[in-house]
């Protein structure tokens, strides 16, 4: 080194924190997949917004000849395969945070376990969903052309079925790359934009749940 010479110090804020993450900001991907969340989240507004159009301008709501998606018996009510359906889709929030927190760690194993489980309740989750629309036509003949509650009915429950299988898609994907030994502490990206997906479905449930079971 020669007398002119200078010591150039790196900041530590630059060096990686204690789970493996350099600070250089939010990721594009990551921003990316925020943003497609932020419009879903005024589209699927829209359809809230004109379901409760709906049910100010009805002198009836739900209709008569569809009550039994709210019954009154709180124990049967208890049985319900939405009620079902929103546990099981609630608990797959709880293992897809798990999937994160673990590679967060640099446990790829321990992620591929998590997604796996996820995986499975978001196909129980279709699966429920499909077999109650098979009995609502069946029994009770009851469709997306049963008047304006039959129409809202499914276009809200058949979108957000549509965004489930999307994040079922996406984790599909995350668990091949997994098992493939891709995803580290220092990247995983892709694993933060899929749980951040999932978790707004997961939300989004809830709000429809609350909205066309409960509040009758």
């Amino acid at each position: 080194m020669t007398a002119g010479s200078e010591v150039i110090a790196v900041p530590h804020a630059q060096e990686d924190g204690p789970a493996g993450h350099v600070d250089q900001g939010i990721n594009t991907a990551l921003l990316g997949m925020l943003l497609f969340i932020g419009s879903e989240i005024m589209f699927f507004a829209g359809l809230f917004a004109a379901y409760f159009n709906a049910r100010a301008a009805a002198i009836e709501w739900p209709p008569a000849d569809v009550d039994f998606i709210v019954p009154h018996d709180l124990l049967a009510f208890a049985f319900e395969l939405p009620v079902i359906a929103t546990v099981i889709l609630i608990i797959s929030s709880g293992t897809m945070q798990y999937a994160v927190w673990r590679i967060r760690k640099g446990d790829r194993m321990g992620m591929n376990r998590a997604f796996a489980v996820t995986l499975v309740l978001g196909i129980t989750f279709l699966g429920i969903q499909v077999f109650d629309y098979i009995t609502l036509l069946s029994n009770h003949g009851f469709g997306i052309n049963s008047g304006i509650y039959g129409t809202l009915f499914y276009t809200l429950t058949g979108f957000h079925g549509a965004h489930v299988f999307g994040g079922v898609v996406g984790i599909s994907i995350i668990l091949l790359r997994g098992l493939a030994g891709q995803f580290s502490a220092r990247h995983h990206i892709a694993v933060e934009a899929v749980s951040a997906y999932w978790h707004f479905v997961d939300v989004v449930w809830i709000a429809l749940f609350t909205t066309i079971y409960l509040l009758h």
